[in-house]
């Protein structure tokens, strides 16, 4: 799987999904290999995407159309300064990775000195304590090339209310331990809170 992760500030949240919805409708079906996109605006105006592809090919692909340069020209206006982007070679997915169920979806970002074992920690708790977390529907790991370590998180849930309880609660001394060493390794970190989260997938 291939992730191309784009950010910002946004002047209005209603507009830029009024012009996702409108990638949807119209240029979805020509996107080949696109296996869907999460985004939506924290409460500060942040705007955050993070579309799913096949491969790194299909998302060229799809960035060559001359309507997708089209579409892109009219969103691009609705950012105030610049818009970031990130394309991530290394896109991994746990508990069955984006979810269009969620009620409410995290973004985590940051930094480490060792990709390895992010991954694998990632991969321990999904395969070791799967049914903890009931909470949680998905993960989507991506990581920035070239980058030096830079990644961005996807954590998708049922709803805030049931995630900020679960959190709250006391973990197994096994699963606490994979959690702390996951947190030991990251830095810079950085949180944003999907509290309406915008959730697309191929129809």
């Amino acid at each position: 799987m291939f992730g191309q992760v784009f950010q910002g500030q946004v002047t209005d949240a209603r507009q830029v999904r009024q012009l996702l919805d409108d990638w949807v409708e119209r240029l979805a079906p020509g996107a080949e290999g696109w296996l869907g996109t999460t985004a939506g605006v924290t409460e500060d105006g942040t705007f955050v995407g993070v579309a799913r592809f096949e491969s790194a090919e299909s998302a060229q692909r799809n960035s060559g159309r001359t309507q997708q340069g089209e579409w892109w020209s009219a969103m691009s206006k609705l950012f105030a300064g610049e818009t970031v982007f990130h394309n991530c070679s290394q896109a991994d997915v746990a508990r069955g990775g984006g979810s269009d169920q969620a009620g409410f979806v995290q973004v985590i970002q940051g930094r480490t000195d060792d990709i390895a074992r992010v991954r694998e920690v990632v991969s321990v708790f999904d395969k070791r304590f799967s049914d903890l977390r009931p909470d949680l529907l998905g993960i989507l790991s991506c990581i920035h090339d070239g980058e030096d370590g830079a990644f961005t998180r996807v954590v998708y849930f049922v709803s805030e209310e049931e995630a900020r309880i679960t959190e709250q609660q006391e973990p197994p001394p096994e699963v606490a331990e994979v959690l702390r060493e996951g947190n030991r390794i990251m830095q810079d970190v950085r949180y944003y809170d999907l509290r309406e989260p915008w959730l697309y997938s191929p129809r």
